[in-house]
Parts: structure tokens; sequence; C-alpha cells
């Protein structure tokens, strides 16, 4: 056995291990990462940076679609699977490189193998101990299933429904949630029919409910079949198809059908509990400086319950390579957190609900303004609907900011800063926005809720 020192040991390079790294080694740190694939884990791989990819793919097959109502004489001749796999393992190719040599050029040693936690702390690596300071969890999520739902053949995860080399004719997606919602609009795009089968009464179930009712209408306007309120019952497939029998008594058929149920924390067979760390519900326990109950052992992003957000890993990963350094971080609440959901039209959000703010605050002690994206130019340029709706406690801060419109996923920033800043309506209101932009709907949220709306009655 070859034993190796280092400040930190990161078990794990996804979103929240290679932060965690790439700070502790800002900082000074002699840093190991142990990752069992690549770099970059499920968000640049299998996750948020291929889906993303194929969505603006999706998003161009919509413009050519629809170009004659612009003035724009084409048309989508089809779409080249094969062209499509290879701009995305393009992209996501070329982002694993500069990873790579972000990471060697901080001077992080890089260990390719399958790691398991032991008491010190140290990490196993098939003969070789790597034993830190610090260690830091950061191993990620898998997709979950649902009890007697096996995958396989034609019952997918969102993994392997970014592998398929066909446009599916006809797909059925089982959840409501973010995965759901981006894969149903990207294969819609791409012309397939589309089936979405969620066991709450509305899409995107942990947003607002104004969001996810504005979600679906955008849907059903592009021909997406909704099953809300409907549960899976059992799932029977055959060499070309699959039918899904729901707890209603009604049927889906298909070509596949996509699970996308949530995603689980990847701690199994990690030796975990057996060197101190407690698990529950299969979550890496901490407190909220991200400590677990083992000294000097750490977790960060999908293992730690909460929202499974490859920005929010990132953020756990600086603030836990900070807090060994003694630089005493920030900690940003979780209801603090932007969302961004990049189907078509996307949901954008942060803070909280009007369920959570009437939950925390009793629903007189609120004020809520909605603005319609009608009523805005660049909206209107860009063809699409949706609606800019705002928070705020009565005669206090804004708690809860909700977006759905084509892009307004870039509009959340701004949203964060007012509700992370506490900011009042009265604050907000007089600061100006460039005009023609979609930045404009929160501009004019924020004025009705200041008592002085100017496109509004």
């Amino acid at each position: 056995m070859t034993e190796h020192t280092a400040d930190l040991v990161v078990l794990g390079g996804g979103s929240g291990g290679y932060a965690a790294a790439l700070r502790a080694a800002e900082l000074g740190a002699k840093v190991v990462v142990i990752e069992k694939d690549k770099v970059g884990g499920t968000c640049l791989h299998r996750g948020c940076i291929p889906t993303k990819a194929l969505l603006h793919s999706a998003e161009v097959a919509d413009t050519a679609r629809d170009a004659a109502a612009v003035g724009v004489r084409a048309s989508l001749d089809g779409i080249d699977t094969s062209a499509l796999r290879s701009y995305r393992e393009g992209i996501v190719a070329k982002k694993h490189r500069g990873l790579q040599g972000l990471l060697s050029a901080r001077g992080i040693t890089v260990v390719a193998g399958e790691g398991r936690l032991e008491s010190g702390p140290a990490i196993r690596v098939g003969g070789d101990l790597y034993r830190g300071t610090d260690v830091v969890i950061a191993t990620g999520s898998y997709s979950r299933t649902l009890p007697g739902l096996e995958i396989g053949g034609r019952v997918l995860t969102s993994e392997q429904a970014l592998e398929l080399d066909e446009i599916p004719s006809r797909v059925a997606v089982l959840g409501g949630g973010v995965i759901g919602a981006e894969f149903a609009s990207m294969w819609r795009s791409f012309g397939a029919e589309v089936t979405i089968i969620e066991a709450l009464d509305h899409l995107v179930p942990a947003e607002d409910e104004t969001a996810g009712k504005s979600l679906e209408r955008a849907f059903r306007k592009r021909g997406i079949d909704l099953r809300l309120g409907t549960r899976f019952g059992s799932v029977a497939q055959s060499a070309d198809a699959v039918t899904v029998q729901l707890e209603d008594g009604t049927a889906v058929e298909a070509d596949y059908l996509l699970v996308a149920v949530g995603r689980g924390p990847a701690t199994s067979g990690l030796g975990l509990e057996e060197a101190g760390v407690v698990l529950d519900r299969g979550f890496v326990r901490t407190d909220e400086r991200l400590r677990t109950d083992m000294p000097h052992v750490w977790a960060v992003g999908d293992v730690v319950v909460g929202l499974q957000l490859a920005h929010r890993g990132f953020q756990q990963g600086m603030f836990v390579a900070e807090e060994i350094a003694g630089r005493s971080p920030v900690r940003i609440p979780e209801h603090h957190i932007p969302r961004v959901t990049y189907s078509h039209p996307e949901v954008a959000s942060v803070g909280w609900t009007q369920a959570q703010a009437t939950e925390q605050h009793g629903a007189d002690a609120l004020e809520v303004t909605e603005y319609n994206l009608a009523g805005n130019a660049r909206s209107e340029i860009l063809g699409t609907a949706g609606v800019a709706k705002v928070i705020r406690l009565k005669g206090g801060p804004v708690v809860g900011v909700h977006l759905v419109g084509d892009r307004v996923g870039e509009l959340i920033t701004e949203a964060q800063l007012v509700v992370g800043w506490e900011a009042h309506p009265e604050d907000v209101a007089p600061y100006v926005h460039a005009h023609p932009t979609q930045s404009e709907a929160l501009g004019e949220a924020f004025l009705a809720l200041a008592g002085s709306p100017l496109h509004t009655l």
C-alpha cells in the first residue's frame, strides 16, 4: 500500500468537488481530487451542458419552422441526429478540456478510480491511501426510478435519453419537474408527439403555482399532452413500443418512456457510515457549515439534502474550501439560490413561492403583482408569452420573484440581488431598465409594487 498526503482530498470531481478543489488550491492548499469517471461530473457530461446544447438546437428548429412569421423564407427539412450528437459532444469535450487544464494549472492532482472513505480521514483507491487534513465528499447523484419500474430497453433515464440515435415519433415522460419539462420541450421542438405524466396537479411542482400554470398553457399550445394529477400504474414494452398504464385506467402508448422522477444521492458503497458519517435517507447529514458527523469530513452538492443544482454545488464547494481556510464565508440561504428550467418557455425563480411566503408570514402580510409579458415589447418581438410575478411583504422587502418566458433565465440574477439584499420595491423601482429588453418586465413589476405602475392599469 502506498500512502499519499494532502491538505485536502476531494472524493468526486463534479461541480461541487472541483469548485472546492480550485478554491482550496487558490488559497494555498495541496489538493487531490479522486474521480471514477471524468472531472466535470454529471452536469458537464450527462446533465446540464449536453441537455442545454440540445435545447439550443431545439430552439433553432423552432426558429426555422416559424421563420415565415417574421418575414424570413426558411424551412425545417429535418433533424440530423448524427450532427446533433457531434455538436453536443463537441461542446462537452471543449468544456472538459478547459476544466482539465484549469485543474492542472492550479497544481491539483487528479486520481482516476473509485474511492472509499476511511478514518483518518482518508480515501482509499485500490492499493493507495490518500490521507487529507480534510476530506470533502462530493459524489453527486443518480437518476431515481419508482418501485417496480425497471430501467432498460425502451424505459430510459435522462442519461440514456441523451444517447438516443433517433428522434422518437411518440414519447412519454414520467415526471413534470425540471428534467421532464426540458426533455418534453426539446422532443416537441424536434417534432415528436409528447405526453407528460405528473402525479401532482401542476407542472414544475417545486415552483410557484402561477409559473406552473403558465408553463402548462404554453405546453398545451405547443401540442404537448399533459396528464396531471395522474399516477403511474405499470409499463409494458415490446420490441418497438411501450404502453404506460395509469392508475385512472387510461393508457399512453409511445416509442419510449423517459423516467424523470428525480435524482438520489450517490452515497452507496463509499464506506461513509462505516467511517462515521451519518446518512439520512441516503443523504449525508451535515450542519449548516457543511460539516459531517466525522471530524474534518465535509459534504457538498447533491449528496446534501436540498436543491440539486450545479450552481448550488459550486457555491457549497467554494464555501467549504474557505471555511477550512478559516475565512468564515457567508452562508447563502437555500431559497436565495436561483432556479431555472430551460424549456420553451423557460421558468426562472428565486426566493419564496407564494404558498411558502404565505406559510412563513400569512396571506395578509403579502403583496403580489403579476406583469404579463404581452405588455413587453421585447417579448412580443421574440414571440414569447409569460409572466413576471413578484412577492413582497407589505411595506417590506421582496421575498420572491417568479418568471416564465423565453430567455427569462438571463434575468434571474437581478432578481437574486433584490431578494438576497432584502430590497424594497421602492428601492429598486427608480433604476432604469434598457428599452426594449425583457428586463423591463421586472422593472414594471417593481414599479407596480411600489405603487407607481407605468404600463399597467
